[in-house]
C-alpha cells in the first residue's frame, strides 16, 4: 500500500476539545491528498499525571500492573474523541487500542519494549478508506494484559507502527516548531535545526532533550525511517531526521540540559573480579537503566563506583544498593539528587580536542565544579550541581556560537 503516513499528536496538541476539532481538519486537509493516514494519540493534557495522583492517593506503590491498566484509559478518552470529531466532518475513521492494533510486548510494566506488530488490523482498516487512530503509550502481552510504554511511548508507538507499515513518512507533532539547538524556553537564541542525523538526535534525546524519546529514534534509525518533528500549532516545516551522510557537518548540533537525574556512589567497594557486575545485574534485573558510570581506584584495595540514574529510580536504585553494600564491611551508600546533566552533541565531537578545551573553560569560568565526565564520539556530558544550569546553558550556547549555525550551514 502507498502513501501512508503516521502521525503523531501530544498531550499538548489534544489538550481540549478545540484543539481536538482543529486537529481533526488538519488531518481532513492529508486525508483529502489521498494519502492513508494512521494518527496515534497521546492522553490529553495532564490526564496522565492526574491518573497517577488518583492512584497515589490509594497507595503509596500501587501495584505496576493495575497503573497500567489505570493509564491506559486516558489514551482511549483521545482516541475516540478524534475519532468522533472526525467523523462529525466527514472523515471515515476508526478508533484502536494498542492491542487492538497488535501491539506485543514484554511484560516490564510502566517500562514495557514493543517485541512485535501484527498490522493486519490496521491495514484491513486502511483498506476500507478509514483513516486508523491508535492509542499510544500502550500495547500488550501475550497474555493480553495492558502495559505501558513510559515516558514519550507514544513517539515510540507512532515511528514502530511507521516501520511495520513500512510508511512512507512518519510526523511527530508536539507544541515546538522542531528540534532546537538547545531548549528555546531557557535560551532565547537557540535556533530550529533544519536537519539532524539519527545519531546525533538519539544523543540529544538520551541526554534529555524532551522532543522526542530515544527509543523512537533508535527505530527510526534502524529502518531509515523518514522522520519530522512539526508543530501542531502552525504549518512550519520543522526538523528532518536523516542520515548523516545527506547533511552538513556542524561539530556542535546541539546542547541537552537532564535536570530528572540523580547520583549513587557505592563506597570502598571490594577492587575483585565480578565484583561490578553483581551491582550492576542487581539493577538489571530491577529494570533500572544506568546512565554515566565512574569507578575510582583507591587505596587497600577498595574502589568508589558512582553512576547516574533517572528520578524516578531513586528510591529503589538506593534500595538496591544498601541491600548489596550489606554484604560488606566498609562499604556504604551515598546519593544526591540536586545534580543535572549538561551535554553538547555533534558528530565527530571529540576527534577535536577545541571543542572539549572550550566546553570545561566555560563551566571553569561560570565557577562550576564538575562532578562526573562521560563521552562518546558524538557528545561530551558533564555532572554538575544543579544550581544555574540553566544560565550555563545559555553562556554554552553563546560560546559555540549555536545561534548561526543554520547560517553556517
Amino acid at each position: 500500500m502507498n502513501n501512508i503516513i503516521v502521525q503523531k499528536f501530544g498531550g499538548t496538541s489534544v489538550g481540549s476539545i478545540e484543539k481536538i476539532k482543529k486537529i481533526a481538519k488538519r488531518i481532513k486537509k492529508y486525508k483529502d491528498e489521498n494519502n492513508h493516514l494512521v494518527i496515534v494519540v497521546s492522553a490529553m493534557g495532564d490526564t496522565t499525571n492526574e491518573l497517577i495522583k488518583k492512584a497515589n492517593s490509594i497507595s503509596k506503590y500501587p501495584s505496576p500492573r493495575e497503573l497500567d491498566m489505570l493509564l491506559s484509559t486516558g489514551e482511549l478518552i483521545s482516541i475516540s474523541l478524534l475519532s468522533i470529531a472526525l467523523q462529525e466532518i466527514n472523515c471515515k475513521s476508526i478508533s484502536l487500542t494498542g492491542g487492538q492494533s497488535g501491539i506485543i510486548t514484554n511484560s516490564y510494566h510502566k517500562k514495557a519494549r514493543i517485541t512485535s506488530i501484527d498490522t493486519n488490523r490496521i491495514e484491513e482498516e486502511l483498506e476500507k478508506d478509514n483513516i486508523v487512530i491508535i492509542a499510544g503509550f500502550q500495547g500488550v502481552t501475550e497474555n493480553y494484559d495492558i502495559t505501558t510504554l513510559g515516558r514519550g511511548g507514544s513517539d515510540t508507538t507512532a515511528v514502530a507502527v511507521a516501520a511495520a507499515l513500512n510508511a512512507d513518512l512518519c510526523e511527530i507533532y508536539t507544541d515546538v516548531d522542531g528540534i532546537y539547538t538547545t531548549d528555546p524556553r531557557i535560551c532565547k537564541s537557540a535556533v530550529k535545526l533544519n536537519e539532524i542525523s539519527y545519531d546525533e538526535m538519539l544523543e540529544l534525546a538520551r541526554q534529555g532533550a524532551n522532543v522526542l524519546h530515544p527509543r523512537s529514534v533508535e527505530i527510526a534509525s534502524k529502518y531509515k525511517l523518514p522522520l519530522v518533528v512539526r508543530s501542531s500549532f502552525n504549518d512550519s516545516e520543522g526538523t528532518k531526521i536523516i542520515e548523516v551522510s545527506k547533511m552538513e557537518k556542524t561539530l556542535i548540533r546541539g546542547i541537552a540540559l537532564d535536570n530528572d537525574i540523580c547520583r549513587i556512589t557505592v563506597t570502598k567497594v571490594p577492587d575483585e573480579p565480578g565484583i561490578a557486575f553483581k551491582l550492576f545485574s542487581l539493577l538489571a534485573k530491577n529494570n533500572i537503566n544506568v546512565d554515566t558510570i565512574i569507578q575510582n581506584l583507591n587505596h587497600d584495595k577498595k574502589n568508589d563506583i558512582s553512576f547516574t540514574v533517572s528520578e524516578d529510580n531513586y528510591k529503589s536504585t538506593v534500595d538496591i544498593c544498601n541491600e548489596f553494600a550489606s554484604e560488606y564491611i566498609e562499604t556504604k551508600v551515598l546519593s544526591k539528587n540536586n545534580v543535572s546533566k549538561i551535554s553538547i552533541i555533534g558528530t565527530g565531537i571529540t576527534s577535536n580536542a577545541e571543542i572539549a578545551s572550550k566546553f570545561f573553560q566555560t563551566l571553569y569560568e561560570l565557577g562550576i565544579n564538575i562532578e562526573m565526565i562521560s563521552t562518546s564520539e558524538i557528545k561530551i556530558s558533564c555532572i554538575i550541581a544543579s544550581a544555574d544550569t540553566d544560565e550555563t546553558v545559555r553562556q554554552i550556547h553563546s560560546q559555540f556560537e549555536l545561534d548561526q549555525i543554520n547560517i553556517l550551514n
